[in-house]
């Protein structure tokens, strides 16, 4: 069994508005990917992700791009220890 990456991603730039958070969502499902992404007052975007680590590397890869419409600017990652449990999800604005 793979080795258990857990992750905080802070993602800035044009990214509110331009379906971030559903295009996130869709993207962690397909790798099988638990944890939750959620828009920031701020204007970023935040994201939890969890699951083997080939393929949370590989959704850090994906948020460097984003959707189409997005114009991400920077991606800042930082381990995180906290399990987010079973799942993928969008959760409310902080």
């Amino acid at each position: 069994m793979a080795e258990r990456k857990i992750v905080h991603v802070l993602i800035s730039g044009t990214v509110q508005g331009v379906w971030f958070r559903a295009w996130t969502v869709q993207e962690a499902q397909a790798r099988a990917l638990d944890g939750w992404v959620r828009n920031r007052r701020d204007g970023d975007v935040e994201a939890l992700f969890a699951g083997p680590t080939d393929q949370v590397d590989d959704m850090i890869r994906a948020c460097h791009r984003g959707p189409e419409s997005a114009r991400v600017s920077s991606v800042q990652v930082q381990p995180h220890a906290e399990d987010p449990g079973k799942g993928f999800r969008k959760s409310p604005t902080v």
